[in-house]
């Protein structure tokens, strides 16, 4: 039986283990030989691309065709995730309309590894009529593309993890890092804060993290279980039961805070036969100074202020230790800030 070239490519060696192990091991030290290669030509080049996307009124268009165009999308996501206005135009559709999308205020970011890409060398001749800058990044510095550009930023690698160096391995590695290095470089010139991330990632759980916060989630007005510092513990047991947040307030008449009456107290009183819960005051059994936090605050400080004292609720008090809303730990699991 004559076995055809794609079935015998595609029949496995028998191999072992540790073999495939070794396999695994040797591309992260090829990759990262090249990641070390790459990051030694970090030199004016790239401050020069890093001043170019700074100073552009537009925003930071990446391209690239095949593998090089995967990690040019994924390097437009990162810019923009991270403060610097930046979309993917595939070269191929450029050609037939997507042009349109690059004004003149734009900057384009142009990968090919061999810099002789003819979907991207066709852009070429457009873009500069039009005026945009141009970024290269390619593993050819005598490149058409590395010379046509305005700045050039070499990703040649030594090798290929790829035992054939067929398959783009180290070198789409390379371009990725540069692309993230670039990233972050922008980012901290433009004092991007943890705030400005999460304001781009609401659905994500750090937007949640990050942009949730107590006045969102807490229980408001006539929701807040709250008693007056002269009434029963049994008058406790109905605020608490009416409002079913696990406790209550004891405020006096300004609505300021004395204490915390909670789930955890009531069972103690029940353990003390010298308490009598109809004539017994709450202000003899209830916590005094409990933890707080402040409407203002973030959701999640109060996610580890419950874990740090090991406590299930919490009041929110304004500036004058006034009670001005209520949350548990349920409402925090409801809003999937822990």
């Amino acid at each position: 039986m004559t076995i055809s070239p794609l079935t015998a490519a595609s029949a496995p060696h028998p191999v072992s283990d540790a073999g495939l192990a070794a396999s695994g091991r040797r591309v992260f030290e090829i990759e990262g030989q090249a990641l070390a290669a790459v990051a030694a030509r970090i030199d004016g080049a790239f401050t020069a691309a890093c001043r170019l996307m700074l100073a552009a009124h537009g925003r930071v268009v990446c391209t690239g065709m095949g593998k090089s165009g995967h990690v040019a999308r994924k390097i437009a996501a990162t810019l923009a995730s991270t403060g610097t206005p930046a979309f993917y135009v595939h070269p191929g559709e450029a050609g037939h309309g997507d042009l349109g999308m690059i004004t003149d205020a734009d900057i384009v970011l142009a990968l090919s590894y061999s810099g002789e890409s003819d979907e991207v060398l066709m852009l070429l001749p457009v873009l500069k009529r039009q005026g945009n800058k141009l970024i290269s990044m390619t593993g050819r510095a005598q490149s058409t593309m590395a010379r046509e550009a305005d700045v050039h930023l070499d990703v040649s690698v030594p090798a290929e993890a790829c035992p054939l160096a067929l398959a783009p391995t180290s070198s789409t590695t390379a371009s990725l890092a540069m692309g993230d290095a670039l990233a972050v470089a922008l980012l901290e010139a433009r004092g991007f804060t943890a705030d400005d991330f999460a304001r781009s990632h609401p659905a994500g759980a750090l937007g949640r993290r990050l942009l949730l916060h107590i006045t969102d989630i807490m229980h408001a007005g006539d929701d807040v279980p709250r008693i007056a510092a002269d009434a029963s513990v049994s008058e406790a047991l109905v605020e608490m039961s009416r409002k079913r947040l696990g406790m209550t307030a004891v405020v006096d008449e300004a609505g300021r805070l004395l204490g915390l009456y909670t789930d955890g107290d009531l069972r103690r009183t029940l353990d003390d036969p010298g308490v009598d819960l109809r004539s017994t005051r709450i202000v003899e059994v209830m916590t005094r100074a409990p933890k707080t936090i402040g409407p203002e605050a973030l959701a999640v400080e109060a996610a580890q202020l419950m874990e740090t004292h090991k406590i299930s609720g919490l009041l929110v008090v304004d500036a004058e230790q006034r009670v001005v809303g209520a949350l548990n730990i349920h409402d925090l699991l409801r809003a999937r800030v822990v």
